[in-house]
Order: C-alpha cells, then sequence, then structure tokens
C-alpha cells in the first residue's frame, strides 16, 4: 500500500485535501484552510456585522442629552486648571460636533429614496453644518493632552488619541497615515458607523513640520510628506483603514471608513514658533527698550499672539492650516496656576500621594511652604506642569521607601524637606549641566 504523503495540506474545516484539488491556505500555525471555507467565513463575518450595525449602530444622540458649552467647561475645570479660552473653543468644538451628529441622524432618517433626482428635490434652505477641526498650540505642560482626556471621560462618541511622530509616508518605515484610525475602529469594537462619527485627538502635531523651506533631492518623508497624506483625512474622503494597523499583516481585508464626520482634534508644542510671532510682531524677544514691562509682557505670552501664518512660517503647509480653521493657544502656567495644579484637580498630585500613605494607614501632609518650594523648581526648570511630578516623586521616593516598614501614624512634608531631598538628588547640579 502506498504511503500518504506527509505534506499533504488538508482543511481542518471542510477536510478536503490538496490531493483532490483544493487549494489549501496555511493560515496559521496548526491551522489550514481551504479557499472555499475562507470565502464563507468571510461572507458570514461580512453578514453578522451589517445585522448588529442594523440592531445597534445608530449613534444619534438626542437634543436633550448634548452637553452645552458652559457644561462642558465646567466638566473640563475639575481637571484642568486655567487655559479657560483653549477650554472654550474646545467646549463649542465638541457641542457643535454632537448637534452635527444630530442633524447628520435626521437627515439620514428622513432623506427620500436615492434616485436622480434626490438633489434637485432636496429642501433649498437646507444647511450643511461643517466640522471646525482644532489646533492647539502651547508650551510643554501646559494641559493640552490632559484636555483630550479629560474630554476622553465625558464623551460618548468613540475617542483616540494617537501620536503624530510615528507617521510617514506610505511605502517607509513608520506608520501610514490611515493607522490614525485604526485606534479608533478599535475603541469603538470595529463598529464603522459609531468610528465614523468619533473624534481623533492628534498628538505632536508640530513634529510633521516641513524639515526645510529649500527644495531637495531626498524626500521629507516624515514631515511635509505626513502633511500631504493627511489632507484627505482632515477634509473628509473614504479611507481604507487596516483593522491591525501598520503593514505587518498585508493580506488583511481593509474597513473603508468615511470620515466626513470625525472631529479631529490637533496638539503641538512648536518650540521656537515664539521667533517666528516676535519677528512678526517686531518684537524683541530678548533684549531692553524704553518700555520694557510692555515687552516683557509681551516676551512671556508671545502664544497668544498666533495666527494661521505663524504655522505657515513655522513648517505647515498652507493645506492642511485651512483644514484646522480652529487655532488656539494655551497659557504658559504661572505660580498661582501651578499651585492649584498641585491641590485643586480631582486627580491633584498632593490628593494621590495622600492616598498612596493613606492605604498604608498613614496620614500625608504638605506645608504651603513646601508646596511653593516644590513650584519653585517646576518654573526654575522651565518643566510646565508636568515636571511637578518628577518633583515630588524625588522628594518623596525615601519616605515612600522607609515609612511601610515604620510604624508611622503621620508624616508631614515641609519646605526644608524639599530641599533637603532636591539636594540630594543633585538638583542644583543638572541645572549646572543644563546651562
Amino acid at each position: 500500500m502506498a504511503k500518504k504523503k506527509s505534506n499533504d495540506l488538508r482543511c481542518m474545516m471542510c477536510g478536503t485535501s490538496e490531493a483532490q484539488g483544493a487549494t489549501i491556505v496555511p493560515v496559521f500555525d496548526g491551522l489550514t484552510l481551504c479557499t472555499d471555507c475562507i470565502s464563507y467565513i468571510d461572507q458570514a463575518r461580512d453578514n453578522t456585522l451589517a445585522e448588529a450595525r442594523a440592531q445597534g449602530g445608530d449613534v444619534k444622540v438626542k437634543k436633550e442629552d448634548i452637553p452645552t458649552p458652559h457644561e462642558i467647561k465646567k466638566y473640563l475645570d475639575r481637571y484642568v486648571i486655567g487655559q479657560d479660552e483653549a477650554k472654550k473653543y474646545l467646549s463649542v468644538a465638541v457641542y457643535n460636533h454632537y448637534k452635527r451628529i444630530d442633524q447628520e441622524a435626521a437627515r439620514d432618517k428622513d432623506a427620500p429614496k436615492a434616485g436622480l433626482r434626490k438633489a434637485i428635490d432636496a429642501d433649498p434652505d437646507d444647511v450643511d453644518i461643517e466640522k471646525s477641526n482644532i489646533i492647539m498650540v502651547g508650551p510643554t505642560g501646559t494641559g493640552k493632552t490632559l484636555l483630550a482626556k479629560s474630554i476622553a471621560r465625558l464623551l460618548d462618541v468613540p475617542f483616540a488619541i494617537v501620536d503624530a511622530t510615528v507617521l510617514t509616508e506610505a511605502g517607509y518605515v513608520g506608520e501610514d497615515i490611515e493607522s490614525l484610525l485604526t485606534r479608533l475602529l478599535q475603541n469603538c469594537d470595529y463598529n464603522v458607523e459609531r468610528a465614523e462619527r468619533g473624534i481623533v485627538f492628534i498628538d505632536e502635531i508640530d513634529k510633521i513640520a516641513r524639515k526645510s523651506d529649500n527644495p531637495s533631492i531626498t524626500r521629507d518623508v516624515s514631515g511635509e510628506g505626513v502633511q500631504q497624506g493627511l489632507l484627505k483625512l482632515l477634509e473628509g474622503s473614504t479611507v481604507l483603514v487596516p483593522p491591525n494597523g501598520g503593514r505587518k499583516h498585508p493580506e488583511q481585508k481593509m474597513i473603508a471608513v468615511d470620515t466626513k464626520n470625525i472631529l479631529f482634534i490637533c496638539g503641538g508644542a512648536f518650540d521656537g514658533i515664539e521667533r517666528k510671532i516676535a519677528s512678526r510682531l517686531n518684537t524683541h524677544v530678548v533684549g531692553y527698550g524704553r518700555d520694557e514691562s510692555k515687552k516683557k509682557e509681551q516676551r512671556d505670552n508671545l502664544m497668544r499672539y498666533i495666527l494661521p501664518q505663524d504655522l505657515k512660517s513655522f513648517g505647515l503647509i498652507p493645506e492642511i492650516i485651512g483644514r484646522l480653521p480652529v487655532l488656539t493657544a494655551l497659557n504658559p502656567l504661572d505660580r498661582d496656576a501651578l499651585l492649584r495644579i498641585l491641590t485643586e484637580p480631582k486627580n491633584a498630585l498632593v490628593r494621590q500621594y495622600r492616598k498612596l500613605f493613606e492605604i498604608d494607614g498613614v496620614k500625608l501632609e504638605f506645608t504651603r511652604d513646601a508646596l511653593e518650594a516644590i513650584v519653585d523648581k517646576a518654573i526654575e526648570y522651565k518643566l510646565g506642569a508636568r515636571g511637578l511630578r518628577s518633583i515630588v516623586e524625588t522628594v518623596m521616593v525615601d519616605a515612600m521607601f522607609d515609612i511601610p516598614s515604620m510604624q508611622v501614624k503621620e508624616f508631614t512634608v515641609d519646605a526644608d524637606y524639599v530641599n533637603r531631598q532636591l539636594s540630594r538628588a543633585n538638583f542644583d547640579k543638572m541645572k549646572l549641566a543644563d546651562s
């Protein structure tokens, strides 16, 4: 009797083999399927998704459930100190996005059957509300990402935070532009209809600025090339999105996503753009003049005078600036704001450390002069709110190491303890090294 060929592949679903003329595909180690069974699975999946969308895919928002801009800003105030102007822009954008979703859902429900006369018979007074994508500009540590994360807690539409620094032109090492929408799809369990009415926050948008104004024989694959690719997403078009992201699975079936109703919020530090603004305002960033107090006030917060032309000078192409019509700047945090950040927000640092010590049965207290000493260091190193965490961690590391092993019920942090701990951590020497 002839032995059966050991390399004869067989479909594990229907049992047919290559010897019977079937095309067998190794899906992954231990699983082989014929092309007929793969087609059957794909069709069954598509039918299941269609049924799910028909039953629960609608994201229509009731008008009475839409939070007003004042309510949205009040919610943001719980987590972010200051930045009232940026909160106002964000609140209005989110509110209008909800209303836009409501209008689109009502229009889809009441629209006449598709036909050649659909556009002619449409209401001439009906207005299409355009989405207003936002770009937030501000120094590091002023709350751009925190604002986006706080918005995410409030919204009941899909929300995704993505990073622009990993993006490159198609065909180069890095992430494709379309992968921005993969996270949005994942956050709504691949419900395409919900994803098409979500919000995407693109962080570090300044890192894809044009590298040089001079033409070059090499391609700007992570700068202007990425900006060109973002145009179709920001304005609105049907994009084929890889469900698993990247190029690691070239055989995966793409998902078509319409970005017309997706709101894009971009944020970036735009380090050095103050020089562009100062040049436009004919204001010296450094130096002295007759009206020194007025010039100093302008130099301390030049961001408030930012205009779209400054973004163009920095390296954003005019086409992408036009698709981000709402421009708002975040103010640098002063001493009072940093003090409030330490104690007032719902997730304030002081509250977090008190909770950590409370779990061990220890009552932790920070004196006023200790908080002021921490803030002074953050201002000295120009770290913003993000630097507060690293400073407090440096101050508290010894206490968090020793106290769980000690019979201590209370622990107070004062200014002397703060300065002593920072001195032991060589903070002053680090400053000398930086200077």
